[in-house]
């Protein structure tokens, strides 16, 4: 039987993926992208994605950072980690990802969403509840960062 897969050929996989994030803070505001692809499809969310072997976590977020906004920044130390299992209606694990958030501080480049981004923008912390916000993004802006209090 053939199982059913994402572009990618993420959905399904037969062990967890490390995935990381880039948390860019400029002017008072956060940087976020609108999802295209599963899991999290149409939600905003921190930029980030897979790390690839022989890549550190810092390396990753900055590649993906770029990758995804056009946007070159320094990541320091993860400030969240926390893991996405999502299930199909038969209760087999079709994405699994432990996702490191790292704090980055901006260094160039203009915003521009590319990759799987449909959309980036500097949010600022009053506009927070106008965009459908991924529920984890929210929480780490929140209550992590006290972003939007």
């Amino acid at each position: 039987m053939s199982e059913p897969a994402d572009r990618d050929n993420k959905a399904y996989p037969d062990a967890p993926r490390v995935a990381v994030g880039a948390v860019v803070v400029k002017d008072g505001r956060v940087l976020l992208v609108k999802r295209r692809d599963p899991p999290n499809a149409e939600q905003w969310a921190i930029p980030g994605g897979s790390v690839r072997l022989g890549e550190s976590l810092r390396e990753a977020a900055e590649r993906e950072l770029y990758e995804e906004t056009g946007i070159r920044a320094r990541a320091g130390a993860p400030i969240y980690i926390f893991d996405v299992v999502d299930r199909d209606p038969t209760g087999r694990t079709r994405y699994h990802y432990v996702i490191a958030d790292l704090l980055a501080e901006y260094v160039s480049g203009e915003l521009a969403p590319r990759d799987d981004a449909v959309d980036a923008r500097w949010l600022g912390p009053q506009e927070l509840d106008s965009v459908p916000v991924n529920a984890t993004t929210r929480d780490l802006l929140r209550n992590r960062l006290n972003f939007g209090r």
